[in-house]
């Protein structure tokens, strides 16, 4: 028998750390699956070797002139041994397209053993191989797919793995699968649509800081110079004068503007991380006139269409409240989502803890409400999934077509305004000159 190290969640979402005997991996996962816990991680607990005959044993390093622990739990994490990759990362599109394919080799009538096999002789990243290595030895060694996912958690999240056992719970494993690469397919296009429409204000704000910087820096203080000694002191336009304490503000303030800037993100991030902090930063994107618009809509897409394609692949309402809570990156949307499974525990409908959420529109309620009393959840949120889909596709066509001349008006005023600083000047130096030539003549 061997000893097993394992990280587990129970039916609350909670996570759970052990140790289990077993005589394999698979038998582990199965006594762990047992206990009704859901493994993901699990490694062996390596024995340390017996002494050589005629070798003296080593006494045990001393820590502070306390004896370390034997067999405890924190001896049992340090000598597990994960396999590497569990430390990297497979893609979001390769993971979408392994399961695509993978649901195509199903519906054929394939053994998912020869699946895999087939797959792994494919051309692909080789974390992922890593990982089709690992999951057939499970599934050799007696272990459902389902559970020789659990293995991988930084590949295969919880609702992949739920979704994967309601399917082979029904027989249904490939429209399951299908369902999982339709789900990450349209999550990645949101997603890859969110980023492209941020690139181009990023590109503009980014040009006209640097542009206004380096007309600070560079161009004003040579323009200050030829004032000076042209005009002798004489007053400048109040905008010009303006452009001028400006430049030298920044020019003698430099490191400590730079200072302050660094500062500042350093402490939103340290305040990004507390729980309190994170919680605030997530209510205010969600009251941004603008972006909280697109923040929420896309929050109430994903919430519906994941909890939608749980129900629909067979996953109970409870575990599949807790996937979708555990899968959300808002944490005002993940308080919501955590009152609506406690009212569901108490046998309530969903409906009014939604709708006291603030957080989800009236229409969004109306429309889970009738799904509740029809009994069409997973069809309605489906359908609610869609309509948020397309209004975010709305939102962010129309957020880059107003960022975009925003963007451009603001560069052209802020360069505009240091031209004509400069040009002001440059009249009365010229008017000056040419009153003088008049005067001699």
């Amino acid at each position: 028998m061997a000893t097993f190290q394992f990280i587990a969640k129970d039916g609350s979402g909670q996570e759970r750390r052990g140790t289990i005997e077993a005589g394999d991996r698979a038998g582990a996962i199965a006594a762990i699956r047992a206990q009704g816990l859901f493994p993901t991680a699990l490694g062996e607990v390596k024995s340390a070797p017996a002494p050589e005959k005629g070798s003296k044993a080593k006494a045990p390093a001393k820590t502070g002139g306390k004896p370390a622990k034997k067999g405890g739990l924190m001896n049992a994490q340090i000598n597990i041994k994960l396999p590497a990759f569990l430390r990297g990362r497979v893609k979001a599109k390769e993971l979408t397209s392994f399961t695509r394919q993978l649901a195509t080799l199903v519906n054929a009538g394939l053994p998912l053993m020869r699946c895999i096999e087939v797959m792994k002789k494919q051309k692909m990243a080789p974390a992922m191989k890593d990982c089709l290595d690992g999951i057939s030895e499970g599934i050799a060694g007696g272990a459902t797919f389902s559970e020789s996912l659990t293995a991988y958690p930084k590949v295969f999240d919880n609702l992949y793995v739920n979704m994967v056992k309601a399917g082979e719970a029904g027989g249904v494993l490939e429209v399951v699968l299908n369902r999982l690469a339709e789900f990450a397919e349209k999550a990645e296009k949101i997603k890859n649509k969110v980023k492209g429409a941020m690139i181009y204000p990023s590109v503009v704000l980014f040009a006209a800081i640097g542009i206004t910087a380096f007309l600070l820096l560079t161009v004003i203080p040579k323009f200050q110079q030829v004032f000076n000694d042209i005009l002798g002191g004489q007053a400048l336009p109040a905008i010009t004068q303006f452009v001028m304490n400006l430049s030298e503000f920044v020019q003698h303030n430099g490191l400590q503007i730079a200072a302050a800037v660094a500062a500042l993100v350093v402490v939103v991030k340290v305040v990004g991380k507390t729980k309190q902090g994170a919680y605030m930063f997530d209510k205010i994107r969600l009251s941004v006139p603008v972006i909280g618009t697109l923040v929420r809509r896309t929050a109430i897409a994903q919430f519906t269409r994941t909890l939608g394609t749980l129900l629909s692949s067979g996953v109970p309402i409870l575990q599949a409240l807790v996937i979708v809570r555990d899968t959300t990156a808002n944490r005002v949307v993940r308080g919501a989502i955590q009152t609506v499974h406690d009212a569901v525990k108490e046998g309530e409908s969903m409906t009014d803890p939604l709708a006291s959420s603030g957080v989800f529109p009236p229409m969004v309620v109306s429309m889970v409400q009738v799904g509740e009393e029809t009994g069409a959840l997973p069809d309605m949120l489906t359908r609610i999934a869609n309509t948020y889909d397309d209004e975010v596709d709305n939102a962010v066509a129309g957020m880059t077509a107003a960022i975009e001349p925003a963007l451009i008006i603001f560069l052209a005023v802020v360069v505009g305004t240091i031209v004509i600083a400069m040009f002001l000047p440059m009249i009365k130096i010229i008017s000056s000159v040419s009153g003088g030539s008049t005067v001699g003549g």
